[in-house]
């Protein structure tokens, strides 16, 4: 069994319920197993910033998928949650699932990249991630995700709900 970091986030229609729904479609996989899941935070966009605030959570789980497998259970989510094709990077969207880390994976495809490429640069990655697993080393930075968070500008603006 892998342990899996899965990064969830949503800015457009009910943003809390479109993660509980994921989070909720993901627990019914056989080959899923969520152990922790972080708290709710709202986050600033990034990227393209004229959108609403998005809701942002990380999870971990344990699972005998393989990487590709596991991608392709998160696109599928995705698909049942009406995410539609982004006109925009980083545009707005019902559901976000990214594959953070997998065990100590490093892995680099075509439509797949793990580490996450981006992660160790995201403050709303970072915060959700840290509250599961502070301690938890990057497998190409080489520090933890406390590390990474206190090395980050923190420019953009995260609040946790409640």
């Amino acid at each position: 069994m892998a342990i899996a970091y899965i990064c969830l986030g949503s800015n457009l229609g009910r943003k809390r319920a479109n993660i509980k729904r994921a989070i909720k479609l993901l627990s019914k996989k056989k080959d899923v197993k969520i152990l922790k899941v972080s708290s709710l935070y709202e986050t600033e966009p990034v990227g393209y910033v004229k959108q609403d605030w998005f809701v942002n959570t990380c999870l971990k789980a344990e699972t005998n998928l393989s990487p590709r497998q596991l991608l392709n259970t998160l696109k599928d989510i995705e698909k049942q949650l009406k995410r539609k094709k982004a006109f925009l990077k980083w545009g707005p969207r019902t559901i976000d699932l990214d594959i953070l880390l997998y065990d100590n994976l490093k892995l680099t495809t075509k439509d797949l990249v793990i580490p996450h490429p981006e992660m160790h640069k995201r403050v709303f990655v970072l915060i959700p991630l840290m509250e599961l697993e502070p301690n938890l080393v990057h497998p190409t930075k080489r520090k933890s995700i406390l590390e990474l968070l206190a090395n980050l500008k923190k420019s953009k603006r995260v609040r946790k709900l409640t």
